[in-house]
């Protein structure tokens, strides 16, 4: 699983917007912003935080660590 705080990370390492992650990934942009505002693992069907979670790992997004107790992000840079 991933961490409202994993989340927002993600989007700052690829530059993204909010929309720009709602629209990627099929979520309503009401529904991102109420998951990213939360504390933890948000509180939300499973389908949907994975439906992000690929998102992001197609992005080149790994999570790391435990959510709750030490959430990390790494963005692996793609050679173009």
């Amino acid at each position: 699983m991933l961490s409202a705080r994993q989340i927002r990370a993600a989007r700052a390492l690829l530059g993204w917007s909010g929309t720009d992650l709602a629209e990627k990934s099929g979520i309503g942009i009401t529904t991102l912003r109420r998951y990213e505002v939360q504390e933890g693992i948000p509180a939300a069907n499973t389908s949907v935080l994975m439906s992000i979670k690929s998102c992001f790992e197609e992005a080149g997004i790994e999570f790391t660590g435990d959510p709750l107790r030490n959430p990390g992000v790494t963005l692996h840079l793609r050679n173009h």
